[in-house]
């Protein structure tokens, strides 16, 4: 018995699925969409990923925190070992956080307690402008190009008009 294509495209997803959220269970990785991650006091969480959600850090992450349209707190005493990156969302170090690594946060802002300490650089692209640079103007040149080679093909493949010659009919004064 021969299976269709889209039952063995399904059941492979299915087992990729399965597998990643299993891999990523055991490596205390935590990956949400949607919902807001939080790492308790006494909590150690490998990695923290967060797409259109928030993390705040109350414990220790021993590696990178992300958010894609959220915003990242690290509280009194959190601490994470890697790089906190943030796009459309901003970053606060509360009184005693501790980032080793690199911050880098485009189209938010840094809120800083001068007791916080950053291991790495910190590089902060506020503004709506650095988002449309980074997403839309990639977009619109790829828009563009598409609408570009779409025009061109339709102008090679049109059919072309025989000209019309203008013969004035014999006996006709203009």
């Amino acid at each position: 018995m021969k299976l269709p294509a889209f039952w063995v495209f399904l059941m492979a997803c299915l087992t990729i699925s399965l597998a990643t959220r299993a891999y990523a269970d055991d490596a205390h990785e935590r990956t949400q969409t949607g919902h807001n991650i939080t790492v308790g006091p006494n909590e150690e969480v490998s990695e923290a990923t967060c797409f259109g959600c928030s993390i705040r850090v109350r414990g220790h992450v021993s590696g990178d925190v992300t958010t894609f349209g959220g915003s990242v707190v690290v509280e009194e005493k959190g601490q994470v070992d890697g790089d906190i990156t943030t796009f459309a969302g901003g970053l606060r170090l509360d009184r005693a956080a501790t980032v080793d690594g690199d911050v880098a946060i485009f189209g938010g802002q840094l809120r800083r307690d001068p007791a916080a300490t950053v291991g790495g650089d910190v590089a902060t692209f506020g503004g709506v402008g650095w988002i449309l640079l980074i997403f839309v103007l990639p977009l619109a040149l790829v828009v563009g190009f598409v609408v570009f080679v779409v025009w061109l093909i339709r102008k090679l493949l049109r059919p072309a008009v025989p000209g019309t010659r203008w013969v004035q009919a014999p006996g006709r004064q203009q």
